[in-house]
């Protein structure tokens, strides 16, 4: 018995010993960078999973103002660069090289497949109803899938698919996952469908009667795309419903209860949106807004880029390094994963005076002009960025015009007693509590 615990013993020590030396010989360049205490197999990850949930974000921010503006960290066997600053994501940002995600998307692949997000409204002509149905499984499926992607992440010993199929975590996430793809399968299946019905209407012109073009849903889109198979096979159709699905629901709803929230505590500025909407809907206040209304909307417009510079709706982005870079004065090797912590550069004191304040003037013409390009980047930037950032602010404002015409916003918890949240997306940890006031 003493021999096998000896034997067991010195193959641990073994084994601990070879993970150390190679980390120390193949990524000496790395552990130049200032950083937390690696430890064998996990890396720095421990800081993550012993710590509560709901208290992560907090102990992040901790960590990056004892280290940064860039540090490293290791998930597991992989060192991940931490950088904030402008000046860095521009470096990374603007590349066309430097465009691989980071290799922990791949954690997003049975869901998302290798779609738009994971690859180097009204969109799908389908509602999800998630305003009329408070329990939509679909939504309650992907914050789910989002906190348990992220335990896989902090977890070095999930990162294997064999052992993370097998896992509680695993088994809830395929749960969850085939509530996501039957959602989206059947939004596929129906507008199939509906296709074979109206093969008149899917026929015709492109142009309406004055000669302007007619609008098609992203989905029909794509089934046109995919149509016998000659450019998206029905994997990669559904991947990129999937993406869409995802990416034009959970950003955009995020973002505009983070105005509301922000809006509820400044009622000057909150006062001062409504002025501009009172103005232009003057004539008819209950109608729906024009594309001319929401060029219009421009203070408002104002609002929401500052609610996305203090809460941008992800808080970070990865990319893996493809060849070696130097940033700042730090030689990062290739094959290193590179974290871009937009929330922190949104509030880096060298480009924002007095950055926890809530200011919508940050956003004035004349600010905006002197400032650094990468300073303000909710939407990525450079040949990776969003491509729905223009739909996605239209989005906004047509939606937050409605509730505040007619209501009067109040607040009912303290910014500073919220507990964020960033998982996939940045959240409060029990939602936005607020109080509507009929006008």
């Amino acid at each position: 018995m003493l021999d096998i615990t000896a034997l067991l013993l010195a193959a641990v020590v073994v084994a601990v010993s070879a993970s150390i030396i190679s980390r120390k010989w193949r990524w000496r360049q790395v552990e130049k960078l200032p950083g937390l205490v690696a430890l064998p197999f996990i890396g720095t990850t421990y800081i993550a999973f012993l710590t509560k949930r709901e208290d992560r974000m907090r102990k992040f921010d901790e960590v990056i103002k004892r280290f940064g503006p860039i540090f490293r960290s290791w998930i597991g066997p992989y060192p991940s660069i931490m950088i904030q600053k402008p000046e860095y994501l521009e470096k990374i940002m603007s590349s066309s090289e430097l465009i691989e995600k980071s290799t922990f998307y791949s954690f997003l692949y049975p869901w998302l497949g290798e779609g738009l997000l994971t690859s180097s409204e009204t969109a799908m002509g389908t509602s999800v109803n998630a305003q009329n149905e408070t329990q939509s499984a679909y939504v309650n499926a992907i914050y789910s899938i989002s906190e348990l992607t992220i335990k896989r992440m902090i977890k070095p010993w999930l990162h294997t698919e064999f052992i993370f199929k097998r896992s509680s975590t695993g088994k809830e996430f395929y749960k969850q996952l085939n509530i996501l793809h039957g959602f989206t399968k059947k939004v596929i299946s129906e507008r199939k469908s509906a296709r074979k019905t109206n093969v008149a209407q899917i026929q015709a012109p492109q142009e309406d009667d004055i000669g302007r073009k007619r609008r098609v849903a992203f989905l029909d889109m794509l089934l046109d795309a995919s149509e016998n198979g000659q450019k998206l096979n029905d994997q990669e159709l559904q991947e990129e419903v999937d993406t869409f699905m995802f990416e034009g629901h959970d950003t955009t709803s995020v973002a505009m209860s983070w105005v509301l929230m922000l809006l509820g505590h400044h009622p000057g500025i909150q006062e001062k949106v409504f002025a501009e909407l009172d103005d232009i809907f003057r004539d008819d206040p209950k109608r729906r807004p024009t594309t001319q209304d929401l060029n219009n909307m421009k203070y408002l417009e104002m609002v929401i880029k500052e609610a996305l510079r203090l809460y941008p709706s992800v808080p970070a982005i990865g990319r893996r390094a493809t060849k070696d870079i130097e940033i700042g004065s730090y030689k990062i090797p290739e094959g290193c994963l590179i974290t871009l912590n937009i929330r922190h550069t949104h509030r880096d004191p060298d480009h924002w005076p007095d950055p926890e304040r809530f200011d919508p003037d940050n956003f004035l013409p004349e600010r905006v002009q002197g400032r650094h390009p990468f300073a303000y980047v909710p939407f990525s930037a450079g040949p990776r960025n969003c491509i729905g950032q223009k739909f996605a602010i239209l989005e906004e404002k047509t939606v937050l015009s409605y509730v505040l015409r007619n209501f009067r916003v109040e607040t009912v918890d303290r910014l500073e007693d919220l507990q964020l949240i960033g998982e996939l997306v940045l959240r409060p940890m029990n939602g936005v509590n607020l109080r509507l006031r009929p006008r």
